[in-house]
């Protein structure tokens, strides 16, 4: 612990028992409550606060983020956040968080992966304009292009639509995962996938240690764990209908989809893309910083 922070691991009743012995003096557990509240002693959890990294160009590109931001929801141009949340195991094994039973709910005493009915990975979309979620339940591997069949997934039904008028897609994402600014096989299958939908697509990384900055982890991720919590995930149906009840009194709600492709591991960018890469990236932090522009097919890329 830090030495700054006053703590103790005594539970109000070994606290009692403590200043009987060694001052006898007798309290009881109601007045101990009341004494660590008026003393500032609350139960608390470590958070995850101090940043492990101070990457170089960090404020640069946090500021470039929010320019982008502002000068996409100006021209009303979409805003996307995207992330994977942690996967998780189907079946009867243990889950944090309370319930309303009128029994005990038994499941598994171990956590072994062969046990398990299949795993769920819940890729997502946060459209930061209309505050709504969109999370795309895989059952096979986070992948490339399980990223890009989300987003692909999301223009055809939702985005085109709310959007009709849209230039190009703004995507913030974190800089590792299967959407890291390292591989070529993201940037080949981000373009791939504009020359499908036929609209510029955007991509701006968080720096390294800082993906909790991304809007998605603290506007979607904690409501869709609150609405999941304590349920034993015994099936894919029963996943799916419990995070499309997420929502909150700020009007975010979610629509969820499941996809049973089974994706590929392993994959390479082509020595094609690689040698003529057309993605565009930006003069400034350009390792952060690219786009994805259609190419009309009687252009050769050289």
């Amino acid at each position: 612990m830090q030495e700054t922070v006053r703590w103790t691991h005594l539970k109000p009743r070994q606290i009692a028992e403590a200043l009987l012995e060694k001052y006898q003096q007798k309290a009881s557990v109601t007045v101990i409550r009341k004494l660590l509240r008026k003393h500032g002693f609350r139960r608390r959890k470590a958070q995850k606060k101090v940043t492990m990294g101070n990457p170089v160009n960090r404020n640069e590109q946090f500021e470039k983020i929010a320019a982008l931001r502002k000068k996409y929801e100006d021209d009303g141009n979409p805003v996307m956040s995207m992330d994977t949340k942690k996967k998780e195991m189907l079946g009867n094994f243990y889950r944090d968080g309370h319930l309303y039973t009128q029994e005990t709910v038994p499941v598994n005493d171990h956590d072994f992966r062969s046990s398990a009915d299949g795993i769920i990975i819940p890729h997502a979309l946060y459209d930061l304009t209309y505050k709504h979620g969109y999370i795309h339940i895989g059952t096979s591997k986070d992948t490339t292009e399980f990223a890009c069949d989300s987003i692909k997934y999301w223009w055809h039904n939702f985005g085109h639509s709310l959007y009709p008028n849209a230039t190009s897609i703004l995507i913030l994402c974190d800089g590792g995962g299967s959407n890291s600014s390292h591989y070529y096989i993201f940037k080949e299958d981000i373009q791939n996938l504009v020359q499908e939908l036929g609209v510029e697509i955007r991509i701006a990384h968080y720096p390294p240690y800082c993906s909790k900055y991304n809007p998605i982890e603290h506007r979607l991720f904690p409501h869709v764990t609150r609405a999941c919590e304590g349920v034993v995930f015994k099936s894919i149906a029963l996943v799916r209908d419990l995070i499309s009840r997420t929502q909150t009194t700020n009007g975010l709600s979610v629509t969820v989809s499941v996809f049973d492709k089974v994706y590929k591991t392993g994959r390479k960018a082509s020595d094609s893309f690689r040698e003529n890469m057309p993605i565009i990236f930006d003069e400034i932090l350009p390792k952060w910083n690219y786009r994805a522009v259609p190419i009309p097919k009687n252009v050769t890329v050289n």
